[in-house]
């Protein structure tokens, strides 16, 4: 008697990793269409994690307990003041006392000056705190993070903006060009490679937006930062990292962007936030958009991705294989060059190629392609020509909201899921830990018919044409 074959069955899928992979697959297809790196924005949030950096409030309660005179709690001036950016100014006054009276040897010498800001004492002190848990190195960063941060640096990203006042961000991506505050509104800018600290740095304790003072001269001077921030989203993918959704930093951002916006009411296609919530279950199913209030009672609609492990989340932004060799301090160095060319140069001098110069430099065209950050054309193969499409690219082909609703009904009729295998409907490529989900015009046609209805046979035979 024949024995039975039995077909090894793969593990069912929770809810949660079904989560994972389609915003996994929008993350990567979004990466794909713009071409180029993301943009970062990174706040608090990020900071505590990886190195238990203090919260606004936390910093305020460190603060009222270093001073004598302060001699009320945080929750007096949040009863009374109630803004933190009230309290910011009433402890710098407050500051000021101290140091010219009971705390005058808490501060140095060069601070007692007649041109010194009356705000530099509590900045002093900050700056001092933040470079005390300051590591020496990103491996002195929380150990069951590393991982995780190891995928974020993985991320490349094209500009990376941020509100902290910390130089954890220098840690990580040690090649972008740190660029504090004021610098923002002086001259040009190369625009790859830079690290906007926009609220200061603790390299230059004057430099931190920290007071209501400082917030409505930051609000004078920030149409430059404005108008890149348009740029940005015009050619970039977005993430917001360690902000709360109804952070007033988030707002401010997404409000200029909104302004920019043809429609409204919609979701914005290549704006990501970032939630951490550690309660996530196998069960779970997030909410994929939040709708965020912005300015003159308008609001903005933009993807949402809930994790409580960062990591799938990091190597998603990473995945984009045409760009996975950039070199982001060679990279800045070029356009700097090429900016000075344009600007100065060109009209001075001749310019003149030196092809032994170039052969020598860089030897093969790989190598060249690796170099500027740029695909190489022998990468094309029949299997892509075959399976060219996006998940997204299939749902707007026949103009579906949402193709992968109807992958997950062929795969609860036949217990085959077609996004596991290479087949005539579906390829993966692996770049780094995520892997690029690809169409082709045979999985147009099931899916078709599994939405009107029809009876369909899968074949997941790869065509000869697409080997």
């Amino acid at each position: 008697m024949a024995e039975a074959v039995v077909e090894e069955q793969a593990p069912k899928q929770t809810r949660y990793e079904r989560y994972i992979e389609e915003i996994t697959e929008d993350i990567t297809n979004t990466v794909q269409e713009f071409g180029v790196q993301p943009i970062l924005f990174v706040g608090s949030g990020l900071t505590k994690r990886y190195m238990d950096g203090p919260s606004w409030e936390e910093l305020l309660g460190y603060l009222a307990d270093k001073c004598s005179t302060i001699e009320k709690g945080l929750g007096f001036y949040k009863q009374s003041l109630g803004h933190p950016i009230e309290i910011g100014q009433e402890f710098s006054r407050l500051y000021q006392d101290w140091a010219w009276g009971a705390g005058a040897n808490e501060f140095p010498k060069d601070l007692f000056g007649d041109d010194v800001n009356k705000h530099s004492y509590v900045k002093y002190k900050i700056a001092e705190f933040f470079k005390s848990i300051r590591p020496a190195a990103v491996a002195g960063l929380k150990a069951d993070f590393q991982p995780e941060i190891e995928a974020l640096a993985k991320i490349r990203p094209h500009a990376i903006i941020t509100t902290n006042y910390d130089e954890m961000l220098e840690m990580i991506f040690p090649d972008h060009e740190r660029i504090i505050g004021q610098q923002l509104l002086k001259g040009q800018q190369v625009c790859i490679g830079e690290l906007y600290k926009i609220h200061g740095c603790v390299t230059d304790h004057d430099s931190l937006v920290f007071t209501k003072d400082d917030y409505e001269e930051w609000d004078k001077k920030k149409k430059f930062l404005s108008a890149k921030l348009l740029t940005f989203f015009n050619e970039h993918p977005l993430i917001f990292i360690g902000y709360n959704a109804g952070d007033p930093n988030i707002k401010a951002i997404l409000s200029d962007i909104d302004q920019a916006l043809p429609e409204k009411g919609g979701v914005i296609p290549n704006v990501y936030i970032l939630q951490w919530d550690p309660s996530l279950k196998d069960d779970s199913w997030p909410q994929r958009d939040k709708v965020i209030p912005t300015e003159d009672d308008r609001s903005v609609r933009v993807k949402m991705i809930v994790a409580s492990d960062f990591g799938w989340v990091f190597d998603a932004f990473a995945a984009n294989p045409a760009l996975a060799h950039v070199n982001t301090k060679v990279l800045r160095a070029l356009m700097a060059r090429s900016y000075e060319l344009v600007r100065s140069d060109i009209p001075k001098m001749k310019v003149e190629a030196d092809f032994k110069m170039l052969n020598s430099a860089v030897e093969s065209s790989e190598a060249f392609a690796k170099l500027f950050g740029i695909a190489n054309i022998n990468d094309y193969s029949a299997a892509g020509a075959y399976h060219p499409m996006s998940l997204t690219e299939v749902g707007k082909a026949k103009g579906w909201h949402s193709a992968d609703a109807l992958i997950w009904r062929v795969t609860q009729k036949t217990g085959t899921d077609i996004k596991k295998s290479d087949n005539r409907y579906h390829r993966a490529d692996k770049v780094n830990k995520t892997v690029f989900h690809k169409y082709s015009a045979d999985a147009i046609e099931l899916l078709r018919k599994v939405r009107d209805e029809e009876d369909y046979q899968l074949d997941l035979g790869i065509p000869a044409e697409a080997k």
